[in-house]
């Protein structure tokens, strides 16, 4: 055997040395935060304000990762634009028993492909609701994002 071949071997076994180190070192890195997940809540900030907007931004993102892994898309990439939160009558509304049907519009855009989705809840008013509004509004939000994350990873 040459020297040439003992040198090629030599580098070859160094070369897939070095990558396999780098490569599982790469594959072992976390990733990064709610994936490929981006919301945009402007133009909702500028209808509804704060803090519906806030918690819309804030919660959304979670909610869709997490309904994301659950359907086996985990990290798949995925925008969504909220336009408007429309919450019904805090003193109950004229559904079933009363309630006050809740709403959340937006898009949802996947490969550049924008696809509107309206997701709806129904809030079931109590006295202790009227006492404490934002702690109520907020839960009522909460369960919209939910919603609208349920339905929006169908359309990924």
């Amino acid at each position: 055997m040459s020297k040439f071949e003992i040198r090629r071997r030599a580098v070859l076994a160094a070369f897939v040395l070095t990558s396999t180190i780098v490569f599982s070192g790469a594959l072992a890195q976390p990733r990064a935060p709610f994936g490929g997940v981006r919301v945009d809540v402007a133009s909702l900030r500028a209808e509804a304000g704060d803090p519906t907007a806030r918690w819309v931004a804030e919660e959304l993102p979670r909610a869709l990762t997490e309904a994301l892994a659950n359907v086996g898309r985990a990290g798949a990439p995925v925008r969504a634009r909220i336009d408007s939160v429309i919450l019904g009558p805090s003193s109950g509304g004229q559904g079933l028993l009363g309630t006050s049907p809740d709403q959340i519009l937006g898009e949802v855009i996947v490969g550049g492909v924008e696809r509107p989705l309206r997701a709806s809840t129904s809030y079931y008013p109590m006295a202790v609701d009227q006492a404490l509004v934002e702690q109520s509004n907020h839960d009522r939000v909460s369960q919209l994002v939910q919603a609208f994350a349920y339905w929006a990873v169908r359309e990924v």
